[in-house]
């Protein structure tokens, strides 16, 4: 099925939908809403199509450097895929490299492709950093997630400033020292 048949067919769902919740789909702002709903679905989705493997690996270089690299406060925007509301925040990652570096925008584009997915939190806390984690073989890898979640906002519980951290380390982050400078580190500015 090619890309435009996909998004007839997601397009034709969505009209269905809003007739369902009792809207007119023929009234002049909802029109062309079912095309532009399929068309965000796409882009917000769009994780699917990229392997992150790969991302690390086309700017993965050798060198002898055996310190932390530390990307921080990278921002995403994701899906929770239990009600599909947004989820966003700030991923903070770390790892040690044992002879294989990456490009630093790398690690953002790892995040960027797998927050592109439905998701929750939990998973993609982990799916990160196995990804980097099994393409680069540091001595060590650890992630931290902070999110704000829509589901929780909007809707259920309605707590407005609620944040959810989440996090998830191998190797050398086993050890509560190298844990404890990772944070220390991302907490400065």
């Amino acid at each position: 099925m090619s890309q435009a048949d996909k998004d007839a067919t997601i397009a034709r769902h969505y009209s269905e939908i809003l007739r369902l919740l009792g809207e007119d789909v023929h009234r002049e702002g909802l029109q062309k809403t079912p095309e532009r709903v399929a068309e965000s679905m796409r882009f917000l989705t769009s994780g699917y199509q990229t392997d992150p493997e790969d991302v690390l690996r086309s700017a993965m270089f050798t060198e002898d450097y055996r310190q932390m690299v530390i990307v921080k406060d990278i921002d995403f925007y994701s899906m929770c895929e239990h009600h599909l509301l947004p989820f966003f925040g700030k991923a903070h990652i770390a790892y040690i490299p044992n002879k294989k570096i990456t490009g630093l925008s790398k690690i953002a584009r790892v995040v960027e492709v797998f927050s592109r997915r439905l998701q929750v939190q939990e998973r993609m806390t982990t799916q990160i950093k196995e990804c980097i984690q099994n393409t680069l073989n540091p001595m060590g890898v650890m992630v931290i997630l902070e999110a704000q979640h829509l589901c929780m906002q909007m809707r259920g519980i309605q707590k407005q400033h609620s944040t959810t951290t989440t996090s998830d380390f191998t190797g050398v982050f086993e050890q509560a020292k190298t844990r404890e400078e990772f944070i220390s580190l991302i907490r400065t500015k």
